[in-house]
């Protein structure tokens, strides 16, 4: 075991949990060195919870069609990136004075629990919305234990 894990805050953690091995090596590697790595901040989103088991991460993407961005999800990752599109002209060539309007690449990738469901993506109004859902599996919810 090297040194930073043994000084780990999740070592502090591990006498008083059961089965939370994988998520603290999770956090661990997510953490790396002690500095959480972070993306840009292009483009800008928001996190929000919908409901009681719902969970929204809206993405600004302005200038960006549905055709040039793809959402894909594998194991605990949901990643959001730009495809690669050839460049063209708005209107069938004329010549661009300015553009304002960033149509840069990028990639934002998220980290979802074991029992996140992304169900869909809409992009609507220059605004990509990513519905996600709790799933609580029967053993998790709450039950009362006979006791014999």
């Amino acid at each position: 075991m090297n040194l930073s894990r043994e000084i780990s805050i999740f070592n502090s953690l591990r006498p008083f949990s059961i089965g939370f091995e994988d998520v603290f090596s999770q956090f661990e590697s997510m953490l790396g060195d002690g500095s959480v790595s972070l993306q840009g901040n292009y483009p800008p989103y928001n996190i929000r919870k919908v409901g009681k088991n719902g969970i929204e991460i809206s993405i600004a993407l302005a200038g960006h069609s549905k055709d040039s961005v793809e959402v894909e999800t594998e194991d605990n990752l949901l990643t959001v990136r730009t495809k690669q599109v050839k460049k063209t002209d708005d209107k069938g060539g004329d010549e661009v004075i300015h553009r304002g309007i960033s149509q840069r690449s990028f990639a934002r990738s998220f980290t979802i629990a074991d029992d996140v469901k992304v169900n869909g993506a809409e992009l609507k109004d220059g605004l990509l919305t990513i519905s996600c859902e709790k799933i609580i599996p029967e053993m998790k919810k709450k039950r009362l234990i006979e006791i014999k």
